[in-house]
C-alpha cells in the first residue's frame, strides 16, 4: 500500500460561483489559486499556495445539489476567536448538531475543539484543532467552557 501523507483536495458543487468564491476568500480566509470561467470552476488555496486546494464549481440553476461536509484544520486560538468573527461577517456559528452556539465545542474521542457554520449552498463548514488532552469518548460533545471545567491530566 502506498502510505497516504494528508488529504490534498477536495470539491464542492455551488448555486453561484462569484458568491461562494467571495465567501470563501472574504469569510473562510482562503487564497484564490485559479479560475476556469469557460467550465465554470475555480480554484483555492487551502493552508497557502500548494499546500491543498478547494475546487468550487458551479451547478447554476439546477435544482440538484449535494450538501457536503468539510473541516479546515485551524489553531485553537482561531477557533475561539472565530464566533465573533462569523457573526460579524453575517454567518451563524454552530455546534455539532447545528444549533447556533457562542463558543466552539469539543468532540470527547478525539479529543478536537471545532465550530461549524454554513456555507451559501449549506454545506457543513467545520474549523477544528485537535488537542493535547487525553480522549474523554464518555463526554460525547459538549461545550469549550465546559470541556475547560473537567479534569485535564
Amino acid at each position: 500500500m502506498i502510505p497516504i501523507r494528508g488529504l490534498f483536495e477536495t470539491h464542492l458543487t455551488v448555486r453561484d460561483l462569484k458568491k461562494s468564491l467571495a465567501f470563501y476568500c472574504d469569510i473562510v480566509g482562503l487564497e484564490f489559486a485559479y479560475e476556469v470561467p469557460a467550465r465554470q470552476v475555480a480554484f483555492l488555496w487551502i493552508g497557502g499556495r500548494g499546500k491543498g486546494m478547494l475546487g468550487l464549481w458551479s451547478i447554476g440553476s439546477s435544482p440538484m445539489g449535494l450538501k457536503l461536509h468539510l473541516a479546515f484544520e485551524v489553531s485553537v486560538a482561531d477557533i475561539l476567536t472565530a464566533p465573533a468573527k462569523l457573526l460579524s461577517a453575517g454567518v451563524t456559528p454552530c455546534g455539532f448538531n447545528g444549533e447556533p452556539v457562542t463558543e466552539p465545542v469539543v468532540i470527547g474521542w478525539m479529543p478536537a475543539i471545532s465550530l461549524y457554520f454554513r456555507d451559501p449552498d449549506e454545506h457543513s463548514i467545520e474549523y477544528l484543532a485537535m488537542l493535547p488532552d487525553k480522549p474523554k469518548p464518555e463526554i460525547g460533545v459538549v461545550p469549550f467552557s465546559q470541556w475547560l471545567s473537567m479534569d485535564q491530566p
